[in-house]
């Protein structure tokens, strides 16, 4: 069995424009984090998850913005995180912080956003803020992951714990954090129970976006077949499926006869067909596990010989 590609060269991104469309998507995500904090959280009495909680109940206590308040706290962890840890996580996080901050500080001062900043004061619902805000910040933060960064403050915090203790988790790190910040939430909203709640809601929503974003594209199924047709069933798969196969020798436990496995990665949307293509082989059978990523560079195969 052999593979061959379409011919054609797959066009590949240099090292300086894939560095280039991840600095502009950061900045994109960063204006877009601000308009979430100006609009959803900073005029409904929550405090959202990481350091930039803590950023927003220090504004709601004394008016100093959250875009100083980002920048002060988020500098020294970016230089001592470029010195110390990893320097283009460090450039491209601070990036993101920089942008966020600017965007911010220029909506609060010198841009009339009062038409579309939702008030929950005036009886609308409590949960939307949090609800709404937790699901675009999870989509905020998991793009920033993809290209390289983050949100800075917790992600900083986390990268200098896992640093020095690489067996200990960053989610106990961010949780640890989030534990405070919504207790101190409690107090600083004049002794309210539900700012506690809203900020739960809003870590709980943001960490589920996040995370099936960070994975979005990734996740595959692992297919695993037992045939007598190796050759027959390869053919469909390269052929309407666009996947190739691995061949694996295998033996019978019952009949101890030699059997061919078939070892295929293909996407979440083409088990279906995978299942039509293993109808036509009275003897095939399959164990399909799911897989949370795959990694490489892969080439379409658009021919069979």
């Amino acid at each position: 069995m052999t593979k061959k590609s379409t011919g054609q060269r797959t066009k590949q991104r240099s090292p300086e424009w894939q560095a280039t469309l991840d600095y502009l998507v950061l900045a994109f995500v960063a204006v877009l984090m601000a308009l979430n904090y100006q609009i959803f959280i900073l005029q409904n009495a929550f405090a959202p998850s990481g350091l930039n909680g803590l950023a927003t109940m220090i504004q709601y206590l004394f008016h100093f913005s959250v875009g100083y308040f980002s920048l002060i706290l988020n500098i020294p962890l970016a230089v001592y995180c470029w010195f110390f840890v990893n320097k283009r996580f460090a450039a491209r996080t601070m990036v993101f912080v920089l942008i966020f901050s600017g965007a911010l500080l220029i909506m609060q001062r010198y841009i009339d956003m009062s038409r579309f900043i939702y008030h929950t004061e005036d009886g609308r619902s409590t949960l939307l803020a949090p609800v709404v805000s937790g699901c675009i910040n999870g989509f905020i933060y998991g793009t920033a992951i993809r290209r390289g960064g983050s949100t800075g403050g917790t992600d900083f915090v986390g990268q200098f714990v896992h640093k020095r203790y690489p067996g200990f988790s960053m989610i106990h790190v961010v949780l640890a954090i989030n534990v405070v910040i919504a207790s101190l939430s409690y107090f600083v909203y004049d002794y309210n129970i539900e700012p506690v709640a809203l900020c739960i809601i809003y870590s709980f929503l943001t960490s589920m976006v996040s995370e099936r974003w960070i994975q979005a594209g990734k996740r595959a199924w692992r297919v695993e077949m037992i045939t007598s047709h190796p050759e027959e069933v390869t053919r469909a798969v390269i052929e309407e499926l666009h996947h190739s196969t691995t061949f694996l020798q295998a033996m019978g436990g019952y009949s101890h006869e030699g059997k061919t496995m078939l070892v295929c990665i293909i996407s979440y949307h083409q088990i279906s067909q995978m299942e039509e293509i293993m109808s036509r082989f009275h003897d095939t059978f399959a164990c399909v596990m799911p897989v949370n990523e795959t990694l490489g560079n892969f080439r379409k195969i658009s021919r069979y010989r």
